[in-house]
C-alpha cells in the first residue's frame, strides 16, 4: 500500500511568519501590508490559477500593477505552492529573483514584470482585449492597483476605454489607502462609475465582503471594487 503525505492547506495565518522572512532592506513596508487581504482572497478563492496552470490558456490572468512593496504578494506566491519559501530569504539581495519590483521573468507566477506606476490597467486592458481576439472566453483579467495610480494618465484612458470596449471578462481592485494626492467628486467608485464601470467600495481588511463584491455578476461591464485600507498609524 502507498501512503501519501497531505500536503496542508495554506492559511491566512501563515502569511505573516513568510513575509517575516524577507529581510532585505524594504522601502515600502505599508504598501506591502495594505495589499495582504485582497491578494490572500483572490488568490485562496476567486483566481482560476495554480502552479500547475500557470502557461494554461484558459487560465485567469493577474496583474500586480502596484508592484512597488511587493513582499505581500510574494508571500501568498508562496502559501500558495508558486515557488518554495527558501527564496523568501533572500528577497531583494543580488542574486535573488524576488526583486523590489517583481520581474516576470524570475518570479514564477508573475504575469507582469511591475512597480512603474500607471501600467498595469493599460497592460490589463490590451490582455482583455487580446484574449478575446483569440477567442478565449473563459479567462477572467484581474489587476490589482493604487489609488495613487489613478493620478496617471494611462489609467485615466484605460478607465475610459474599457466599459466601451464592453471588457466584461476585466477586474481591477484598487487598493485605496488615501494616498492620492488629488481628491475626485464621487471619490474613486464614483470615477469608475461615471465610466461605465459595475463598482462596489468594500472594507479592505474584511475577507467575506472582498470575496462578495469580487465574485459578483457585471454583465456586460468591467468591474472595479475599491479596498479601503486605513493607514496604519
Amino acid at each position: 500500500m502507498t501512503h501519501t503525505t497531505a500536503v496542508p492547506a495554506p492559511a491566512y495565518r501563515d502569511l505573516h511568519r513568510l513575509m517575516s522572512l524577507m529581510t532585505g532592506d524594504e522601502k515600502h513596508d505599508s504598501a506591502a501590508t495594505s495589499t495582504l487581504d485582497a491578494l490572500w482572497v483572490l488568490y485562496d478563492r476567486v483566481l482560476r490559477v495554480s502552479p500547475g496552470t500557470v502557461d494554461a490558456p484558459d487560465r485567469d490572468r493577474f496583474l500586480l500593477s502596484k508592484g512597488h512593496g511587493p513582499m505581500a504578494y510574494y508571500a501568498v506566491l508562496a502559501a500558495h505552492g508558486f515557488f518554495g519559501e527558501e527564496l523568501l530569504a533572500g528577497f531583494g539581495s543580488y542574486d535573488s529573483p524576488l526583486g523590489h519590483h517583481p520581474d516576470r521573468l524570475l518570479v514564477p507566477g508573475a504575469e507582469i514584470g511591475s512597480g512603474s506606476l500607471g501600467h498595469g490597467l493599460p497592460l490589463a486592458v490590451g490582455t482583455a482585449l487580446g484574449l478575446r481576439a483569440q477567442g478565449l472566453t473563459g479567462p477572467r483579467v484581474w489587476v490589482l492597483t493604487g489609488d495613487a495610480e489613478l493620478d496617471e494618465g494611462s489609467n485615466h484612458e484605460a478607465i475610459a476605454y474599457a466599459a466601451p470596449a464592453g471588457l466584461d471578462r476585466l477586474h481591477t481592485v484598487v487598493i485605496d489607502n488615501a494616498s492620492a494626492t488629488y481628491g475626485r467628486p464621487g471619490g474613486i467608485a464614483g470615477r469608475f462609475a461615471t465610466a461605465g464601470w459595475s463598482v462596489a467600495s468594500v472594507d479592505g481588511r474584511d475577507h467575506e465582503e472582498l470575496y462578495a463584491a469580487l465574485t459578483a455578476p457585471h454583465p456586460g461591464q468591467p468591474r472595479a471594487v475599491v479596498a479601503r485600507v486605513a493607514p496604519k498609524r
